[in-house]
């Protein structure tokens, strides 16, 4: 039996492979992110921030701690992680031989006729019968293949690389929550924002339709400057009113996002105009995004594991070597069972080859080769998709701040022209619709404001999730 391990293991072990040979093809990507002028090229080896460095508010923090901690994707991610390494050690199995303890008593009779017929007895010689008792201990080795063509070391391989799919794809997720609470919440302080705003212009319009109402009373605005007013006050009551609607519907898609309810210890917010959200990032080269974008590297896993399944189809069209045996004691007393004289053995090496099986291994390996060319193409796209995503947000990063400052910029005019708008309408320079024209424009600009540097954090928190995140692969063992 030793002699018989032996040999097992050396065949195990010097068996050859049938898993093509794997080249990743070239990325279908171009060598450069585009580079837009004055802004200079990506800073190449940088090295991206922590989320909590990246998302420095801490009502924003919070918000994700629990988001990661209560999401449901995220869970079952995890889930798929962990299910997918228990497939990998049950499919680790097959590569070891299975033995197992045996232990059991027979008590049987058996009649003269029967029992005597193999000791030279005759029929109604001797006693009636024959009854005994029979004690076993052994210990067997199931039916162990010997993996001559590698095909168990192939279907490992597929297991150990779609293992390693699974936890990019649990990164994937937790980057994506990531990136959906930070939109969530940008659209959340966005909505708050507007509403304040809002109203702030109500108090205000409020304020001019008082003393165009006095004016009027001191015969020095008409009737239409009044009914102008009051228009404008009513438009600013509805806008408040929509944007109510718009702060609880947020808020309410915050709470779903994070999979709990908001706390009421949330730290207090940050404006949208003083968030501390980096919005500078550097993009390195392209061949980077191949180490850090989960989805590339988990479709390339897939590649892989699809390139193993090819090895295990064409490992199936030859023969298979398995072995079953077993050693052990076997005596009709209890008290000798294990003497030297009682020792049983037994070994069974088959060999099985398919001669004919409708075409099935043929079409398994056919249809392995087309997954594989799917997972090829999948991981070009992942590539492109990623190349794509990195190059928006370059192009977010060196726009939005020229656009927000010339926005603020007309903020500012549109505040002084307001004033000064005000101050002639009340010395009578100038009629009520210059006023509600100025008016207007000011909150127009406010709003304006508001709604690009929500675009701009959003943009950066986008092109943030475009480069993968922060993020320090894990040891693994094959």
């Amino acid at each position: 039996m030793t002699r018989a391990f032996s040999l097992a293991l050396l065949l195990a072990t010097t068996a050859c492979s049938m898993t093509p040979n794997l080249a990743l093809p070239p990325a279908p990507i171009p060598p450069a992110y585009p580079v837009i002028a004055g802004t200079g090229g990506p800073d190449a080896g940088e090295a991206l921030p922590d989320w909590r460095t990246m998302f420095a508010d801490p009502r924003l923090a919070r918000l994700i701690e629990i988001a990661l901690d209560s999401n449901r994707d995220l869970r079952i991610a995890a889930l798929n992680a962990d299910a997918a390494r228990a497939q990998l050690r049950v499919q680790r199995a097959q590569s070891l031989p299975g033995l197992q303890a045996e232990g059991g008593y027979t008590r049987q009779r058996q009649p003269a006729a029967v029992a005597g017929a193999g000791v030279g007895l005759t029929p109604g010689s001797g006693p009636s019968g024959f009854e005994f008792g029979q004690f076993t201990a052994q210990a067997a080795l199931a039916s162990f293949e010997i993996d001559l063509f590698g095909r168990i070391r192939a279907m490992n391989a597929a297991a150990f690389h779609r293992w390693l799919a699974s936890l990019q794809s649990r990164r994937a997720v937790r980057l994506a929550v990531i990136g959906t609470i930070v939109d969530v919440y940008l659209n959340e302080r966005l909505a708050a924002e507007q509403l304040a705003l809002a109203e702030a212009t109500l108090a205000d319009w409020r304020n001019s339709l008082d003393l165009t109402k006095r004016l009027k009373e001191a015969g020095q605005a008409s009737g239409v400057e009044t009914a102008q007013a009051e228009g404008q006050v009513r438009q600013a009551q509805a806008d408040v009113a929509q944007r109510q609607r718009e702060k609880m519907q947020a808020t309410n898609a915050l709470a779903l996002a994070i999979g709990a309810p908001l706390p009421g210890d949330l730290p207090p917010p940050i404006p949208l105009l003083d968030q501390p959200m980096r919005t500078a990032l550097a993009a390195g080269t392209p061949s980077m995004l191949l180490t850090r974008r989960p989805d590339i590297a988990q479709a390339e896993e897939d590649l892989r594991a699809a390139n193993a399944d090819i090895g295990a189809a064409r490992a199936a069209f030859f023969p298979r070597l398995s072995l079953t045996g077993a050693f052990g004691f076997a005596s009709i007393a209890l008290r000798g069972v294990f003497d030297n004289a009682n020792r049983a053995w037994s070994f069974a090496p088959q060999v099985s080859a398919p001669i004919f099986r409708g075409g099935e291994l043929r079409g398994t390996l056919d249809l392995a080769k087309l997954r594989a060319s799917v997972a090829v193409a999948t991981y070009e796209k992942a590539i492109q998709t990623g190349f794509r995503e990195v190059a928006d947000g370059l192009v977010a990063r060196a726009t939005y701040a020229t656009q927000r400052a010339e926005l603020r910029a007309a903020a500012e005019q549109a505040q002084r022209r307001a004033e000064l708008a005000a101050l002639s309408y009340r010395a009578g320079a100038t009629g009520r619709l210059e006023l509600l024209d100025a008016q207007r424009a000011l909150y127009a600009a406010q709003q304006a404001v508001l709604i690009v540097r929500r675009d701009e954090l959003a943009g950066a928190a986008a092109l943030y999730r475009a480069l993968g995140g922060a993020f320090v692969p894990p040891a693994t063992n094959r």
